[in-house]
């Protein structure tokens, strides 16, 4: 068919060949028959002909090499397709002889008039390049001029040359950089991965570091000046906070990128993650988070690459991605790669707030088939364990019940996990030692017995009766055993012989006998080297006298590290990242210059025909005259409007560092509203247009009342509401009646106007009269007497969707009930000698808060000590933990001498224990003071039957049960007094128990609303079981070690 002298046969003949190649069938035999119709004069079969030698011009090349002159001829074809495929086709060639001849046509095409053919000039640079590395001088002549290119379509490629040929010439970026960023958005998608991860590059070496600033910060407030005056140290702050201006070329590039967010390829998404977190203010770099999280959405190859790079980040800046904590759930039909790295990222984003929901999350994964998955949870368990202290014991207990679960995999890595935590503090673990001891039997897997064989040897001293035993039992079974068990059973003899030579003498000796003939030879190194060190003889050196030293020297705790940690010395997004070790190519981030270069260098000049252009241009519009459409009200407040909305647009282009918005969502929702409000005000200039002048200045003259009346309204709103009510009512009559006022001045105005208009006006003047007064209703809200918190709102999110699916005859009925103890004890809060002459007391009134249903009410007593009145006492700055807030109590005028005042306040507490720190001003001085609750303060009390209380205790087990067995004093058995002293240490209610040994007390956290059970079972020989059950695991565990010492003491 190739051989036909009909066109129709060769295009079909051609279009199969090409159909084979796209199946990736081998059709190089046909070579020399397609070569033969390079020359062709029917298009669509010359296009066919090329896209064949595209793809085999490089395994053929002599016979590509034979018709050369047609490429050259092509090179001029009319048709851009054609000159561009034969370009393609000539730098495939890959034949040392005629690189002259490419490198003549990648010039010719760099000019060529077509940006088609300049992309692949671009392409064929880099292909030129590994030809003849010697032409890169002249290949980096064609790469200026086709930086220089305006076309969007040549802008990634000409990038990408620049990256393989000459990356470390920066020079060629300067007076492009600003091009390139505006061009950004418009570039195809593969072309803005490259750009960006260039000018990621070259920001690093441009721009002095946005983060500096926060360590100023730091270091500032580190060597403060204990005699400094406030003023002195405000004054040093705001020139901390001057020392950083964020560089205009800087900003463009982080304004021009982030659009690309919404990008639906994922590798743009990501090339704008890695250079918001290398370039981005760390308070800019949160916008990135929901859109790496929308990756997550992706096929698993996608996942698996964004999700490495959010376990990098996770490590350093754990706040960005704990919004969206939930997305990292495994689901069952992950594969293991993807539950690894969720596992991870978890892992880095644990704190004491979430730590309850996450070991919950944790135990359903080790009862997962996925063994390898189920290892995995184990370790981040016990990285949990030591990264949080107050669920160590909690993660401990959990470990300890995994010993006895039936796969030995879970067991194996359950025994690895507890070593490394029996570290830490191995005085308190003894029992469990002895408990492992009893597993060696079972164990089968040689790093679980080899790591229990290690601790008993460790520990010998603390189980002096079991380790002799467990090296009898182990001396039978060496010859059987794995070689990592053998070298922890000479250990362990070692050690024994050391410690406890009367019973192990004759035991270690036979161990090293067997030793001495294993037949590996690391076995009998090691046995050698042992017996020369322990058994002394008269060939032993200086070394036997310190072997118990060295035996049994104090060894520090094994650090549960991330193996991601020593990731972030890549640049994220990159193969060198994914694969943790340096790929060839791979171009280092430089670190940030202490001082940016000139920044006049990213100047470009214009030319001197553009400038007299625009000169008369710009003159031809003064020039000519415009008429007038509209009327003259109407003309002005246009231009006014215009010039309104150039002198905001100017002022936002001329910041320095406008404000972000915090995600791209945000974006896309408020150019929305733009687009609405535009068309609202064409379709207002419309109706304005029908009607005549005198209404316009009518509707002018409203618009200009309704503004001033919603002025002086959100300036009463922003006084407070208790204090000021009468002041804010009295303003508010004020308003209405100047608005009446105006009303009648309107009238008289437009007297001249027809009684249609008037009624027009007063129909529209109506509704807006009635949205002031309901808006006044709204402002003004006094507090009177206390509202009661109803049971709905206190219960938590995970409790309501625990109780969606059951009947309602099945649901527990769980109510807030009044408190049954109120603690008169005052804590104190400021001192009259520090407060010069002001003390304040605080206590907590036990009271569900009037100012919001998440915060505990708190009662402030304060006292004037002095002869002198003090004025304006209220609450300064407040220095709170993330999350927690404060409603601060109304500022109080005037405190007479000698005199007290109690006021209330209510503080979110976040259900933890940490300090609400703030400052408590007067007029002439401010005093920093803290607030701490007692995490018995941190409940509300509730009522509840037996039977629905041990349902919620049967789903409250595992780690979310804490316990502990305490001795009580002979005093407190009886159940008054246990009743009394709980309800006394801790806001609890009492649940009715039908056992007299048995007392049993619930309460909910105030913010979540989380579920805690206290249990109180008396035992024999007057001890009891102190059993606390709740989600919040480290609040169980702290109000556990605060009611201890309630029942123990007298």
């Amino acid at each position: 068919m190739l051989e036909s002298s009909k066109d129709s046969a060769k295009l079909d003949a051609m279009k199969r060949i090409v159909g084979m190649i796209a199946k990736g069938k081998n059709a190089s035999e046909l070579f020399p028959a397609v070569v033969k119709n390079v020359a062709s004069k029917n298009i669509e079969i010359k296009k066919l002909v090329y896209v064949y030698l595209m793809r085999y011009a490089e395994e053929q090349q002599d016979l590509a090499l034979l018709s050369i002159s047609t490429f050259q001829r092509a090179l001029k074809d009319p048709n851009q397709l054609i000159r561009a495929s034969a370009l393609r086709v000539l730098s495939s060639i890959r034949v040392p002889i005629i690189v002259p001849i490419m490198m003549l046509a990648i010039k010719e095409a760099s000019s060529d008039l077509s940006p088609y053919v300049r992309k692949n000039a671009a392409h064929a640079i880099q292909k030129l390049y590994s030809l003849d590395p010697e032409q890169k001088e002249m290949l980096i002549e064609v790469i200026e001029k086709l930086l220089k290119d305006r076309s969007t379509l040549v802008a990634g490629s000409v990038v990408m040359a620049f990256e393989e040929v000459c990356p470390d010439r920066i020079d060629l970026i300067h007076k492009n950089y600003r091009k390139l960023c505006n061009l950004l958005v418009d570039v195809e998608e593969w072309g803005q991965v490259v750009i960006i991860h260039m000018l990621t590059r070259y920001a690093r070496t441009q721009f002095v570091s946005p983060w500096k600033l926060d360590g100023d910060v730091a270091e500032e407030y580190n060597e403060n000046n204990f005699y400094e005056s406030d003023e002195e140290q405000k004054e040093k702050d705001q020139k901390v906070k001057k020392t950083y201006t964020m560089d205009p070329d800087h900003r463009l590039l982080l304004r021009n990128t982030k659009p690309l967010l919404q990008s639906r390829n994922a590798a743009v998404v990501m090339a704008v993650s890695q250079l918001y977190w290398h370039l981005a203010p760390k308070s800019e770099a949160g916008i990135i988070s929901k859109s790496l999280v929308r990756l997550l959405r992706s096929n698993r190859e996608v996942q698996y690459i964004v999700l490495q790079n959010i376990a990098t980040m996770s490590i350093q800046r754990k706040g960005m991605f704990e919004p969206y904590l939930k997305s990292f759930y495994v689901r069952s039909t992950d594969p293991t790669m993807i539950k690894t790295l969720k596992l991870e990222i978890m892992t880095n984003l644990a704190n004491e707030a979430n730590i309850s929901t996450l070991l919950r999350e944790f135990q359903t994964y080790v009862k997962s088939q996925d063994k390898q998955f189920a290892a995995a949870t184990i370790q981040a368990i016990g990285r949990c364990a030591t990264n949080i202290t107050e669920v160590t014991d909690t993660c401990l207990n959990g470990l300890v019940c995994l010993l006895s679960n039936r796969d030995e995999i879970v067991v194996a890595e359950s025994v690895v996990v507890i070593k490394k935590l029996l570290q830490t503090q191995p005085a308190h673990h003894g029992e469990i030692i002895k408990h492992m001891a009893k597993l060696l039997d079972n164990i089968t897997v040689p790093v679980a017995r080899a790591s229990i064989l290690w601790l008993i040897g460790e520990y010998c001293e603390r189980v002096p009766k079991i380790a002799p035993d467990v090296l009898r039992k182990t001396a039978k079974s060496f010859t059987n055993e794995d070689d990592l068990v053998k070298l922890q059973i000479l250990n362990l003899g070692a050690k024994l012989y050391l410690t406890n030579s009367k019973q192990t003498k004759l035991l270690t000796q036979y161990v090293l006998n067997l030793g001495k003939y294993d037949q590996s030879y690391d076995i009998r190194d090691r046995t050698r080297f042992i017996r020369q060190l322990i058994v002394p003889n008269e060939k032993s050196g200086a070394l036997s006298k310190y072997a118990k030293k060295i035996f049994l020297a104090q060894k520090p705790a094994p650090l549960l590290e991330s193996p991601f940690k020593d990731r972030d010395h890549f640049q994220l997004g990159t193969l060198s990242h994914t694969l943790n070790s340096r790929a060839t190519g791979y171009l280092e981030l430089s670190d940030w210059p202490e001082v940016a270069p000139d920044p006049a260098v990213r100047n470009v000049e214009v030319p001197e025909s553009a400038k007299e252009w625009t000169a008369i241009l710009n003159k031809t519009k003064k020039e000519k005259p415009t008429e007038k459409f509209y009327s003259e009200s109407e003309e002005e407040e246009e231009d006014s409007a215009s010039t309104r909305t150039t002198e905001t647009e100017s002022g936002s282009e001329s910041e320095k560092e406008p404000k972000e918005e915090s995600s791209s969502g945000e974006s896309s929702g408020s150019s929305s509203s733009t687009e609405g409000s535009s068309d609202s005000e064409s379709e207002e200039s419309t109706a304005k247009r029908t009607s005549g002048a005198a209404e316009e200045s009518d509707t002018e003259d409203i618009k200009k009342k309704e503004k001033e009346i919603s002025k002086t309204r959100s300036t009463c709103s922003s006084s407070d509401t208790e204090s000021a009510s009468s002041e804010e009512s009295s303003s508010n009559s004020k308003s209405e009646s100047d608005s009446k006022s105006d009303s009648d001045d309107e009238k008289s105005k437009n007297a001249i106007s027809t009684k249609k208009e008037e009624k027009t006006v007063q129909d529209r003047k109506a509704p807006n009269k009635q949205d002031v007064f309901l808006l006044d209703l709204d402002d003004f809200y006094p507090v009177t007497t206390p509202v009661a918190v109803p049971a709905a709102a206190v219960l938590s999110p995970s409790l309501t969707a625990d109780l969606e699916g059951l009947s309602l005859s099945g649901s527990s009925v769980i109510n807030v009930t009044t408190q049954v103890f109120v603690p008169t004890k005052m804590h104190e809060m400021l001192h009259r000698m520090t407060g010069k002459g002001l003390s304040a007391h605080y206590q907590f009134s036990r009271q569900p808060c009037i100012f919001g249903d998440r915060m505990v009410s708190v009662q402030v007593t304060l006292k004037n000590t002095t002869d002198q009145k003090i004025d304006n006492i209220h609450i300064g700055e407040k220095k709170l933990p993330p999350g927690m807030r404060i409603h601060e109590f109304n500022p109080i005028e005037c405190l007479e001498p000698e005199k007290s005042v109690t006021v209330s306040m209510g503080i979110d507490f976040c259900d933890s224990t940490q300090t609400a720190s703030f400052q408590l001003c007067t007029k002439d001085d401010h005093f920093n003071v803290n607030i701490q609750p007692p995490v018995g303060e941190l409940l509300l009390p509730v009522t509840m039957s037996e039977k629905d209380f041990k349902k919620e205790q049967g789903m409250l087990t595992g780690m979310n049960e804490t316990s502990a067995t305490i001795d009580v004093a002979p005093q407190n058995s009886t159940s008054r007094v246990i009743i009394e002293r709980l309800v006394k240490a801790a806001n609890l209610g009492v649940v009715p128990s039908g056992q007299d040994k048995i007392h049993r007390f619930a309460a909910k956290t105030v913010h979540s609303g989380s579920l805690m059970l206290v249990t109180v079972e008396l035992k024999e020989s007057s001890t009891a079981q102190l059993i606390i059950n709740t989600e919040k695991t480290v609040i169980g565990s702290v109000l556990l070690r605060e009611l201890k010492p309630v029942l123990s003491q007298g």
